[in-house]
């Protein structure tokens, strides 16, 4: 039914809908060992036409969040709950995030992130099997069973959240810069959490 080379899902027809309308299969991308692992909901119009994760507006509003903590896409690994754009950027079904939930979790395995960041409400309740109030949750750490493995996961609101609702922004980026501390990403303070300047 699909085929997954290394962190590559090569072909896959488990969910009709979106093979339907995709142009193609979107992986993640980033370093194979990354220490940050960035989990999405799945490709929007964009990333399905560019075959990326997290191109299109909603990247730019990551890649601005990672570079104010010292980091860039370069350095972290971004994918997504579902490797195929819904139809009309629908949320996925839990039948379609089910299907694709063992290239993830391998995805996840092969990698071995320091933590996981679930970007938005959707791949927060996928991957901890509950309901998630993301904006009260955000920068929240918790212990998942995911793959073959106990993961750290920090809960954060989708970078899109800022695009619509400015009160958002601060608690995307704060969640960011708690990821980048965890992680042991951020530069120049020899590991120091820098929570004692707030």
């Amino acid at each position: 039914m699909g085929t997954m080379e290394g962190l590559r899902v090569l072909e896959c027809e488990r969910c009709p809908a979106l093979v339907d309308g995709r142009s193609q299969i979107v992986n993640g991308t980033g370093p194979e060992d990354a220490d940050l692992l960035f989990v999405g909901e799945g490709p929007g119009e964009s990333e399905d036409r560019q075959g990326e994760p997290f191109v299109g507006r909603s990247g730019s509003v990551l890649d601005d969040a990672l570079r104010d903590v010292g980091l860039s896409r370069a350095d972290v690994r971004i994918t997504n709950c579902v490797r195929c754009r819904p139809p009309g950027n629908r949320d996925p079904t839990k039948e379609e995030l089910n299907n694709c939930r063992g290239y993830l979790e391998r995805e996840i395995d092969l990698v071995e992130p320091d933590l996981i960041v679930t970007l938005g409400k959707v791949p927060g309740e996928h991957l901890l099997d509950r309901s998630v109030a993301v904006t009260k949750e955000a920068g929240d750490v918790v212990d998942a069973r995911l793959g073959g493995a106990s993961r750290r996961v920090l809960i954060s609101v989708h970078p899109a959240a800022t695009l619509y609702d400015r009160s958002q922004a601060e608690t995307f980026e704060d969640a960011i810069r708690r990821a980048a501390e965890i992680a042991g990403a951020t530069e120049g303070d020899g590991g120091q959490s820098s929570l004692g300047d707030y």
